[in-house]
């Protein structure tokens, strides 16, 4: 029997120049991702705001091709089709609009795909790991959002202290809540780092699918005609896309790939540590 041990990368130094240049930028991303999240949910219901992050997978292609000046595989386009229209089909039926909740979660969707494209970009340019990411990531995220929640809802936590003569529980609960949101970030980036912004973006559509399948087969859940041939659809686009991503793996090298980043594109992107290492060529 082969015990596999996990070996964890030492911690990568970073100077405080690059800190701000390169990795405060997606941190600031991040939390107003967050917020924009909560503040839609307040006012659109769970299933229009999953119609409308179904379309992430798409605007992280776009915004890869038109900013960062990235090829992508027609094929690539292709299965974005059913992935997103599937999701459409599954999510479409309950909707109540609400335009302030709209908009929030419309830029909620560009900010998804931004800082997985960012993420991408720091993980495979500048010879980042997870775990590196969460490091430095997580004192800008702080005080980000530390800032604004203490002058906003500093007056309600005092008094809920006040009211509350046993504040444990909720403490618990609060530092449960942030081990799990570690794990949920840590796991983001790995997968960031094992493919690509664009796989991780079409695995969350994925994950959507399977959830309202799982919701039905357990819990019993009703689910309409439509919604099945939604779930069914994204579940076909995301096996293409997992079959067009095996064969432009397979291609030897010097032939067009996807993701590929412009010569002069790449030069600009140099690793916060060594600068004579070679980028990864990642797909």
């Amino acid at each position: 029997m082969v015990i596999k041990v996990l070996k964890l990368k030492p911690l990568i130094v970073v100077d405080p120049e690059d800190r701000w240049k390169r990795i405060f930028p997606m941190s600031f991303v991040f939390c107003v991702n967050i917020v924009l999240g909560n503040v839609s949910l307040r006012y659109i219901p769970v299933s229009f705001m999953q119609t409308i992050k179904s379309f992430t997978p798409a605007t992280t292609v776009i915004l890869q091709w038109l900013v960062w000046r990235k090829y992508f595989d027609w094929r690539i386009w292709a299965s974005l089709i059913p992935i997103v229209g599937g999701i459409l089909l599954t999510s479409i039926t309950e909707l109540s609009f609400n335009m302030f909740g709209f908009c929030a979660a419309l830029f909620g969707c560009l900010a998804t795909s931004t800082k997985t494209i960012l993420a991408e970009s720091l993980l495979h340019g500048y010879k980042f790991d997870s775990i590196n990411t969460v490091y430095y990531m997580a004192p800008f995220a702080t005080l980000i959002l530390g800032v604004p929640a203490m002058l906003l809802e500093g007056n309600g936590i005092m008094e809920w202290f006040e009211t509350h003569p046993s504040p444990w529980p909720a403490l618990i609960i609060i530092f449960s809540s942030g081990v799990l949101a570690f794990c949920l970030n840590f796991s983001i980036f790995y997968v960031i780092h094992s493919t690509t912004a664009v796989t991780f973006n079409v695995a969350g559509n994925l994950k959507v699918a399977v959830a309202v399948l799982i919701s039905w087969m357990i819990f019993k859940n009703p689910i309409s005609g439509l919604n099945a041939v939604g779930c069914g659809i994204t579940l076909v686009g995301c096996t293409f896309y997992g079959y067009v991503r095996h064969l432009l793996s397979q291609q030897p090298p010097g032939t067009p790939r996807t993701p590929r980043t412009p010569r002069n594109r790449m030069e600009q992107l140099l690793p916060l540590v060594n600068n004579n290492d070679k980028l990864d060529d990642k797909i």
